[in-house]
């Protein structure tokens, strides 16, 4: 919680929440559980949360110079997320800091292993690290969540940046 929510109960909307919450909104669809057999777990819901996220980043990255304060906004709203879900969980203030780097470390990496495998063509390797954590699943489900994922990225390359802001996913 931050310090004008605490001294005044609420904050002023950040400019990329609404999109943030349309991501995370899409990274619970069902789907990705079931037919994409990606675990319904804490840390499976994070590994999602984070591939659409880095989708999106990917796609604003297009456009740089007009989504910079977008993209910037997106990394505090997935901070101000992953703190609140770990202080949910029970995770002291010493501890919460330490977690919330180490998250922002693997959604770096994300974006990374995500930029190079698009750019290889093949983004399985990819995918079974960082949303099955190093164990492939059944052919079909990493075939299901690839094509997702992929047919999501591709889609937003037809999205505005203004669209994206006002959290309009394709």
């Amino acid at each position: 919680m931050g310090l004008l929510q605490r001294l005044f109960g609420s904050t002023p909307a950040r400019e990329g929440e609404p999109l943030y919450n349309a991501l995370v909104a899409r990274a619970r669809q069902p789907h990705w559980y079931q037919a994409g057999g990606v675990p319904d777990t804490i840390d499976g819901r994070f590994d999602m949360v984070a591939a659409v996220l880095t989708m999106v980043l990917l796609r604003l990255e297009q456009d740089a110079e007009s989504a910079a304060t977008l993209s910037a906004s997106l990394a505090e709203c997935f901070i101000d997320d992953m703190d609140g879900q770990l202080r949910q969980q029970g995770v002291g203030d010493i501890m919460v800091g330490k977690h919330v780097g180490r998250m922002m470390g693997m959604l770096g990496g994300r974006l990374g292993a995500y930029r190079d495998g698009m750019t290889g063509g093949d983004i399985d390797g990819a995918m079974i690290r960082n949303i099955y954590r190093g164990t492939a699943p059944a052919p079909d489900s990493l075939a299901h969540s690839r094509d997702k994922l992929l047919a999501f990225r591709a889609a937003l390359d037809g999205v505005s940046v203004e669209r994206l802001r006002a959290g309009d996913l394709p």
